[in-house]
This record gives structure tokens, C-alpha cells and sequence, in this order.
């Protein structure tokens, strides 16, 4: 897997923080770089926005019991999908 990627997606993700306060409780988030790795993984099947915003949104709100909505993550998945798309 390509390091450069999953740092830059771990970028978006940690700039967009959709945990908010609570990510400073959660001893394993590392930056999460679990949850880059895992969208990278899935990403490799498709590449279209709609997939990546359903990639992007199913993997946070299961990783972290969250409940965020299309609207809410559609910025940072355009983001993820151009880094998808550059390597």
C-alpha cells in the first residue's frame, strides 16, 4: 500500500476530524490511519464519487459509532477521491 497515500487521506481525515472532541479519548485512532488504510482497500474497486462518498461515510460510522450523513462527508470525500486518483 502506498504510504504517501494513506498519510495524505489520514491529512483530510484528521483536518476534518468528524469525531470532533471525543477523538482525544480514543487511545488507537492514530491519526486514523486504520480508517485511510481500510477506504484505500475499498477504493480499489471504484473509483466514482458516489462510491467513495458511501466508502468514506460507511467506514467512519462504523468505526466510531457515528452517525454522519451524505452532506457531512461529501467534502472530504471529493478530497480522498482526488488523492485516490493521483497516485
Amino acid at each position: 500500500m502506498d504510504e504517501e497515500q494513506i498519510e495524505k487521506i489520514m491529512r483530510v481525515l484528521s483536518d476534518w476530524n468528524p469525531l470532533g472532541e471525543r477523538a482525544a479519548s480514543i487511545d488507537d485512532l492514530d491519526g486514523y490511519r486504520i480508517e485511510a488504510i481500510d477506504m484505500i482497500f475499498h477504493f480499489s474497486m471504484s473509483h466514482t464519487f458516489n462510491n467513495t462518498l458511501n466508502i468514506v461515510r460507511a467506514i467512519l460510522n462504523e468505526a466510531f459509532n457515528l452517525s454522519l450523513s451524505k452532506d457531512e462527508c461529501a467534502e472530504p470525500s471529493r478530497k480522498i477521491l482526488e488523492i485516490i486518483r493521483n497516485k
